[in-house]
């Protein structure tokens, strides 16, 4: 168990969804959103790459490309998801992060139209996708850098239309018991489950994220087909929506693809790692690990520079 302990770790590194830096479903935004302030000096090979890709609110033009890792990377001619769709609305709009590649925007426009027949769900509630230009963001996610990943609220969309209001301060609904051994039958239905294998189905999709008791959920739940199954992993937080990630598109040709999802289902040990009570209770450290340096331009790939710095 200790080994298959250090896989899961090791694999989550490589994921790119580090726990201490997800963004929470529940944080809410504001009605007033103020601009940042100007850089003093923009120039300086120290300053956070977040800094810089933050005060970017527009993409650059040309054509769509991915730049380094999901967790270290940019975008090129990154687009926006309409904040609005038959089958779709966008939440926290003070945060600016529904842009993300043209496959990406296709994929959720193209899946949530599929949900009112394959799950009853009027449509998706879409959380943080990525920033006009990716890069890391001054808040929340490590991965979301590339364009390729999209939070999405596993509460349906309601028939009308939310309010701006409503879209910063809402909150998602808690899918996972007290006990965070298995979902709560209070809130979760068979629409959960077809919304997830509807995402898990199509081709273009890497990984959905989720916690470890929603996973416990749809492997007990799924009949026939299983395949599906592997795409999904559990992960710390998911509680309220789950995180979809596309791999690799061919037009770019420097996006760094992940190690592929393991063999089979995913529902055996591997899930049973998540229910240990050092996972669900872990105790905190003796000794407080030291924050990691925020990434710089350095850290990113070379072309991430000339994206950012673009007027």
């Amino acid at each position: 168990m200790a080994r298959l302990a250090k896989f899961i770790v090791a694999l989550a590194l490589a994921t790119g969804v580090v726990h201490a830096n997800l963004a929470h479903a529940q944080d809410k935004g504001t009605l007033d959103p103020q601009p940042l302030p100007p850089l003093t000096n923009p120039a300086n090979p120290k300053l956070a790459a977040k800094e810089l890709f933050g005060r970017k609110l527009t993409p650059t033009r040309g054509h769509a490309e991915v730049l380094g890792f999901y967790a270290k990377g940019c975008l090129a001619g990154g687009a926006a998801l309409p904040i609005n769709g038959k089958t779709w609305q966008v939440m926290r709009l003070s945060r600016n992060r529904n842009w993300g590649h043209p496959r990406l925007i296709a994929l959720l426009e193209r899946v949530s139209a599929k949900l009112p027949k394959a799950a009853g769900w009027p449509g998706l509630l879409i959380g943080d996708m990525s920033q006009a230009r990716g890069g890391p963001m001054i808040t929340g996610h490590t991965s979301h850098q590339v364009g390729l990943d999209a939070d999405i609220w596993l509460t349906p969309m309601p028939t009308r239309e939310l309010t701006r209001a409503e879209r910063e301060e809402m909150s998602a609904t808690m899918m996972v018991a007290e006990t965070r051994l298995d979902v709560d039958p209070a809130v979760w239905t068979p629409g959960h489950t077809a919304t997830i294998g509807a995402m898990a189905h199509e081709p273009e999709i890497e990984r959905i994220f989720v916690n470890a008791a929603i996973k416990k959920a749809l492997c007990r739940e799924t009949k026939g087909d299983r395949a599906w199954l592997a795409k999904v992993r559990p992960y710390w937080g998911h509680d309220y929506h789950f995180h979809v990630r596309l791999r690799c598109p061919a037009d770019s040709p420097t996006c760094e693809a992940q190690p592929p999802v393991p063999a089979g289902d995913g529902c055996g040990k591997e899930l049973n790692f998540w229910f240990r009570d050092s996972i669900l209770h872990p105790k905190p450290p003796k000794i407080p690990p030291k924050p990691k340096p925020p990434l710089t331009l350095a850290n990113l790939p070379a072309a991430c520079r000339q994206i950012v710095m673009q007027p």
